[in-house]
């Protein structure tokens, strides 16, 4: 009997790396229902205010992400090396890079709108 599964194995150094803007890259692994994000921010970089329906969990690797949960005008929280963000579905929100930061966010669903690079939020300058 024929497996239909699939298993990969991934090295992240060996994966190309989309570069989104001058300040943020990244590299995308993607399963049937779930993503994982290796996302990589220059101290500055700015993710503007959005939602989207995917859950996320942010969990930062090096450097230091300040979100704004809600608006803008929210009381800022920040997140360092080995802290970790939950997001539900449909929550607004906005990054700042206090540093430069490696991340991996986790999606669920997988965000279609990186994979087929719709998401203009992020690519305005």
């Amino acid at each position: 009997m024929e497996n239909p599964q699939t298993v990969t194995k991934y090295t992240w150094d060996d994966m190309p790396k989309e570069q989104v803007t001058d300040q943020l890259s990244r590299r995308l692994i993607t399963g049937d229902k779930m993503m994982l994000a290796h996302v990589y921010l220059k101290k500055g970089c700015i993710v503007p205010l959005h939602q989207h329906h995917n859950e996320q969990i942010t969990y930062i690797l090096e450097g230091a992400l300040r979100f704004w949960i809600g608006s803008e005008d929210a009381e800022p929280i920040v997140v360092g090396v080995g802290e970790v963000l939950h997001i539900p579905s449909n929550v607004w929100h906005k990054a700042e890079a206090i540093e430069d930061t490696l991340d991996v966010d986790i999606f669920s669903p997988p965000r279609q709108d990186w994979l087929d690079k719709s998401d203009d939020y992020l690519r305005l300058k």
